[in-house]
C-alpha cells in the first residue's frame, strides 16, 4: 500500500511539473506561446466556478494549504487536460490564504 501511495505522488508530481511548465515562465521565450504576463518563478491557476485567473509564485507549492487545494483539484478535475491548474474553492477563500496577482 505504501508503494502505491508513492507511485501516486510521483505521478501527481510529474503531472504538476508538466502543467506548471506549460503555465509558467520556465524556458520562456517570445515564440513559446506562453502568456507574457507570467513572471519567472510563477505559474497560473484558475479559481472557483468563474475560473478567475491568478498568477501564483512557485513558492506556494510548499504551503500546506496549497498542497491540500492541489489534492482537491486532482480529485475533482485531474491534471491531464490542456488548461492550467483549476483550484476548486471560492475565490474569496483563496485570496484570504494567499497574496497573489490577478
Amino acid at each position: 500500500m505504501g508503494l502505491r501511495k508513492s507511485c501516486n505522488r510521483q505521478a501527481q508530481a510529474l503531472a504538476l511539473k508538466k502543467i506548471i511548465k506549460r503555465c509558467s515562465s520556465f524556458g520562456k521565450n517570445n515564440d513559446s506561446g506562453l502568456p507574457n504576463d507570467v513572471p519567472k518563478g510563477h505559474f497560473v491557476v484558475y479559481i472557483g466556478e468563474s475560473r478567475s485567473r491568478y498568477i501564483v509564485p512557485i513558492s506556494c507549492l510548499d504551503h500546506p494549504t496549497f498542497q491540500h487545494l492541489l489534492q482537491r483539484s486532482e480529485e475533482e478535475f485531474g491534471f491531464n487536460h490542456d488548461m492550467g491548474i483549476i483550484i476548486p474553492c471560492q475565490e474569496v477563500d483563496f485570496l484570504s490564504c494567499f497574496s497573489v496577482s490577478a
